[in-house]
């Protein structure tokens, strides 16, 4: 595995693979890893264990566009040496680790990517300029690597759904995926975040999955209401938890665009803070 900070030596390095004619691929992540960044390269290597076709290019890059002013952009884990171990045994050929300098090296940044639309409602109530900050890295990073596919976690579902949103308006000659998260053996999705949780609150972190996964088994049912469903959840998350509850929503999986009636293809999402940690979690239910 190739290490670099700079994006001259990244695409020079990717220049080279093209030359051997592998197909380029791109996991733009923010670092702390776990098993879920770690299954995205499983997915796009189990085709290749040799490793002659395709050249797995990781990005790990904290990225301060995204970050509010109260947010956690100084706190937001972070642990270089034990990331470059495990993205080298999953099979990484290019780690790419920039520095704020090397992606932003003008300081305040005038050209931003806004994704309309995708990008209402949900975390982008809470997150104000989230996306556009998202979008912009990610657009960046594009432009940085040119690779012919990039993958993202189902767990930041809205984030998927808002980089494919970008990629179809803005004619962006690549593919963009997404891995279905990766959870705990008691089913909290795994997340970096996840570090930031007291013993107490870690004990009550599941109940967000356990509350989704009744809200699936309600309309596997027959239950067709957004809102019985939604107050389901809510319910069993006040009385199970002490978490703040941010949304939970119910909206369409292709667009996020909200429902009245569940039917077809259905993302069920949720935001709940506990303590100093806000959670984040989504089920995908077609009918």
């Amino acid at each position: 595995m190739i290490l670099t900070e700079y994006i001259s030596v990244l695409q020079e390095k990717i220049m080279q693979a093209r030359q051997e004619e592998k197909t380029i691929v791109l996991i733009p992540t923010m670092g702390f890893l776990h098993e879920g960044h770690l299954s995205m390269v499983n997915t796009v290597r189990q085709d290749d264990e040799d490793c002659e076709k395709i050249c797995i290019v990781m990005s790990i890059f904290v990225n301060p566009l995204q970050f509010g002013p109260r947010e956690d952009f100084e706190q937001y884990p972070r642990n270089l040496a034990r990331d470059v171990q495990l993205a080298q045994q999953a099979g990484v050929d290019l780690l790419f680790v920039p520095s704020v300098q090397e992606m932003y090296p003008e300081e305040k940044t005038l050209t931003t990517v806004n994704v309309e639309g995708v990008t209402e409602g949900l975390c982008g109530d809470s997150r104000p300029g989230h996306f556009s900050g998202v979008a912009t890295v990610v657009a960046k990073l594009f432009n940085i690597v040119l690779p012919d596919a990039a993958f993202f976690g189902q767990k930041d579902y809205q984030q998927y759904i808002v980089i494919k949103k970008m990629v179809k308006d803005l004619n962006m000659p690549l593919k963009v995926y997404a891995v279905p998260t990766v959870r705990e053996a008691d089913g909290l999705a795994m997340s970096s975040r996840n570090a930031y949780l007291t013993p107490a609150e870690r004990k009550q972190a599941p109940v967000l999955y356990q509350a989704l996964q009744e809200a699936q088994a309600l309309i596997t049912e027959g239950e067709r209401n957004p809102e019985t469903v939604r107050q389901n959840m809510m319910n069993k998350i006040t009385a199970e938890t002490t978490g703040e509850i941010d949304y939970v929503e119910i909206r369409s999986a292709e667009n996020l665009s909200p429902v009245k009636t569940i039917r077809r293809k259905i993302v069920i999402a949720l935001a709940v803070r506990l303590g100093n940690t806000r959670l984040i979690d989504n089920i995908i239910v077609e009918v």
